[in-house]
């Protein structure tokens, strides 16, 4: 069984991450041999990195306990969707704060993207493909971006969202999943092969 998450990766009041966040969910759940986990930024109050050790060093037990639960959080997980906004052609804030307060648990896992805003996130969804590459993770190729004219469409509307919404990227959420799924077992199965042979 693979655990597979993802993550909503906006907190702001009134954010539109929940939709798409919960339609990606939903489809994943679809996925035989996935155990899902839907990861809300909100509900974990991380402090802004301020630490002097990196977290490629650190080691529990951690100071915060904030910090203690998203570690475990991101070490229970085989592979990731993040889905989140563009904020000045980037990531927002509490995403790459959420990044960067771990390491060795994101490493050698599978990640894919959902992005919304300016040009439908492309922007952030690049810059977290570079930061998901020196964490030593699998970032997919295939990119979900919702369309402006989608995002507009379901400004009023309240989560869940009607699924049908999203059908003009249904397909490429599809191959992202896909690609997500096939990537978090391959890599699975190569990190138990080397903890065998660790262990040996």
């Amino acid at each position: 069984m693979l655990n597979i998450a993802v993550i909503l990766g906006s907190t702001r009041e009134g954010r539109f991450g929940e939709k798409p966040a919960r339609w990606i969910f939903g489809e994943l759940e679809k996925h035989e041999g996935v155990k899902p986990t839907f990861i809300d930024l909100r509900d974990h109050k991380l402090p802004f990195f301020n630490e002097a050790v990196s977290p490629g060093y650190a080691k529990e037990p951690f100071k915060d306990e904030a910090v203690a639960r998203w570690t475990r959080a991101i070490a229970a997980q085989d592979g990731f969707v993040v889905v989140a906004p563009e904020y000045n052609r980037s990531v927002g804030g509490e995403m790459k704060n959420a990044f960067d307060w771990v390491y060795r648990e994101w490493n050698r896992k599978a990640i894919g993207f959902v992005g919304y805003g300016s040009v439908g996130g492309a922007r952030a969804v690049e810059h977290m493909r570079l930061i998901a590459v020196e964490l030593q993770m699998a970032p997919v190729r295939q990119g979900v971006h919702l369309p402006m004219d989608l995002y507009m469409a379901m400004m009023g509307e309240q989560a869940p969202v009607d699924p049908a919404l999203f059908a003009p990227v249904q397909q490429t959420a599809d191959t992202m999943l896909d690609q997500v799924v096939w990537w978090s077992a391959a890599l699975k199965a190569a990190r138990d092969r080397d903890e065998m042979a660790e262990a040996a």
